[in-house]
């Protein structure tokens, strides 16, 4: 079996014919054959004579010359390059914006099919459905280089301790070497977007979704890591179609809801255990200066089964959830 890559391809910025000069000479090319014409055969008819054959058919096989040229007049728009294709091979790409003009036999094949900008149109077509406008179809081999956005769907998966979660991501990228996106991958856009949820579920299997070990990353306590983290795995999968990443970042994460009742729950009880640790702590710090306080200025002097009543007591004041209404003891502290 053969199992030999081909070689990636690399983009060779060429500079095209301004088309502001082509288009006048070409126009009066073709506007002078056809003047041209016009009078070897008014002049044949004034003279009554046969027309000049030769300069007859020499102005009609033109005329179709000159209109195959015009046709390669093309427009660029800042951050849209076009791919030169002349016969399948490759001959470089134009970058600089404006009118141009290029050789007419340069394909102008059929984009490829962009799923995204389908599903986006149905979307929008749907009544009630807030989806989002149809991109506009490029022609003669244009790639956009501007900055783009995939918003990725919510996925489902497992955490690292097999949790399932729902995740999604939303990633800007642009187009920086127009040759790998064009001839490396059979489709950049598509491409994109499946290695977006690829990388996406492949990290979340990596993290926790909360509560791991010590000094260890969660996808819910570390989002700026997690994000850079999926960043440099999304740039090492795109850097083959000549894609660069510019960000990527979470913008769901959350339990799944099979288990998100349950989840809460858990999380409830932490919060409270966490609460009432927090409150033990404090009332044994208060009782202990409480009867340091009292040992030290010498206001009552307690055996320790009067310290341990007196503890108790400030324990429950101190701890309980309720409003406590202490009962004043009238006698001495002995009786």
């Amino acid at each position: 079996m053969n199992t030999k890559q081909n070689a990636a391809n690399q983009e060779v910025v060429i500079r095209a014919a301004n088309g502001w000069l082509m288009l006048p000479l070409l126009a009066g090319l073709f506007l002078a054959n056809i003047g041209l014409l016009i009078w070897s055969i008014s002049d044949a008819a004034q003279h009554k004579e046969d027309p000049n054959v030769a300069l007859v058919i020499a102005s009609s096989l033109c005329l179709p010359v000159w209109i195959i040229l015009l046709t390669g007049l093309y427009t660029l728009q800042p951050n849209e390059a076009r791919v030169m294709l002349l016969f399948g091979k490759y001959k470089g790409t134009v970058r600089e914006s404006g009118l141009h003009w290029g050789n007419p036999f340069y394909s102008n094949g059929p984009q490829p099919f962009d799923a995204a900008a389908r599903a986006s149109t149905s979307a929008a077509a749907k009544p009630g459905t807030a989806g989002a406008a149809p991109r506009r179809t490029q022609g003669r081999n244009k790639i956009s280089l501007r900055a783009r956005t995939l918003n990725g769907d919510r996925l489902k998966v497992n955490d690292k301790r097999g949790n399932p979660i729902e995740i999604a991501a939303v990633v800007v990228w642009r187009v920086e070497d127009t040759a790998q996106a064009m001839f490396d991958v059979d489709n950049y856009q598509n491409y994109i977007t499946t290695q977006s949820e690829s990388s996406l579920r492949h990290l979340a299997s990596l993290y926790s979704y909360d509560d791991g070990e010590e000094n260890e990353f969660t996808l819910r306590s570390n989002v700026e890591e997690v994000s850079q983290a999926l960043r440099a795995e999304l740039q090492e999968r795109l850097s083959r179609a000549g894609v660069v990443v510019d960000e990527a970042r979470l913008t769901h994460l959350a339990y799944a809801p099979e288990i998100a009742q349950a989840m809460l729950r858990r999380q409830q009880a932490e919060a409270v255990i966490a609460a009432r640790l927090k409150i033990v702590h404090g009332a044994v710090s208060m009782v202990d200066m409480a009867l340091k306080e009292l040992a030290q200025k010498q206001v009552v002097q307690l055996d320790d089964e009067r310290k341990a009543a007196m503890v108790s007591n400030l324990m429950v004041v101190l701890c309980g959830e309720a409003e406590v209404h202490p009962v004043v003891n009238t006698g001495t502290l002995y009786n």
